[in-house]
């Protein structure tokens, strides 16, 4: 059948890498299972580089066998602290759900998950959360999401809450409460984003610019404030392409 992301970020399940360095040799990092990684985890650094410090050529990734059982089920919500409840509800379940995400549409809020492992088990997770089936072809609809201008918020997860009361009433947005992390659809003005941008960088997070048009990303800028780690990244570009061949602009170095 086909494959499935599991719930969490590509660095999760990362094993290996094979990396196109700047002055054209090959390299690996990891391996291609998981008892065979060892050494400096180069992995998460080229992932998170952006392809400035190498031109990722292969990866491997940790697989998991498709579920005997699963079901995806919704429920709707007026409020948006009820909506943050259940969510909190949900993933403190002996078993949680393995997709939590929740959508700001027009009419409320609604929470969409996704349960599965052995058939026993995932009916009694989907006994004890007591929400509705999702429609037929939900999440394949739920993926084309998006929009022209388009912002990822990043935080702890439990400050996650707080940004999200902190968005425009009116505003678009996709979060995923299990990991801290939320899209923003069409941010209404640059000032209403450097707004939300201030307040995620005071709790320690990030506020990153997917996509937008060239006039929106020059006034406010794509990746906000550099991190304190910024000297540190500087030196890691010197020392991977000192003549900064490639990927010049996309990324903070």
């Amino acid at each position: 059948g086909p494959l499935r992301l599991r719930y969490g970020t590509p660095r999760d399940y990362l094993v290996g890498l094979r990396v196109a360095l700047p002055d054209g040799k090959l390299a690996r990092s990891g391996g291609r299972v998981v008892k065979n990684v060892s050494g400096y985890d180069l992995n998460k650094l080229h992932l998170g580089a952006l392809g400035t410090l190498g031109v990722i050529v292969e990866a491997s990734f940790k697989l998991f066998p498709s579920p005997l059982f699963e079901a995806s089920l919704v429920r709707h919500f007026d409020q948006l602290e009820t909506a943050l409840g259940e969510a909190s509800r949900a993933l403190e379940l002996r078993m949680p759900p393995v997709a939590l995400d929740l959508i700001r549409g027009e009419s409320g809020f609604t929470l969409a998950a996704r349960v599965a492992g052995s058939e026993a088990g995932a009916r009694r997770i989907i006994g004890e959360l007591g929400w509705e089936a999702a429609p037929a072809g939900f999440w394949e609809e739920h993926g084309h999401s998006g929009a022209a201008t388009w912002v990822r918020l990043s935080v702890r997860r439990d400050a996650l809450s707080a940004i999200l009361r902190a968005l425009p009433e009116k505003a678009r947005w996709i979060a995923q409460p299990g990991v801290g992390v939320a899209h923003w659809f069409d941010p209404a003005s640059p000032s209403g984003f450097l707004a939300i941008r201030a307040a995620v960088e005071a709790e320690g997070g990030s506020a990153v610019i997917l996509a937008a048009p060239v006039e929106f990303k020059r006034e406010v800028g794509a990746w906000g404030a550099p991190p304190p780690t910024i000297d540190l990244m500087r030196k890691l570009r010197a020392a991977f392409d000192p003549g900064e061949t490639i990927n010049q602009g996309r990324y903070l170095v």
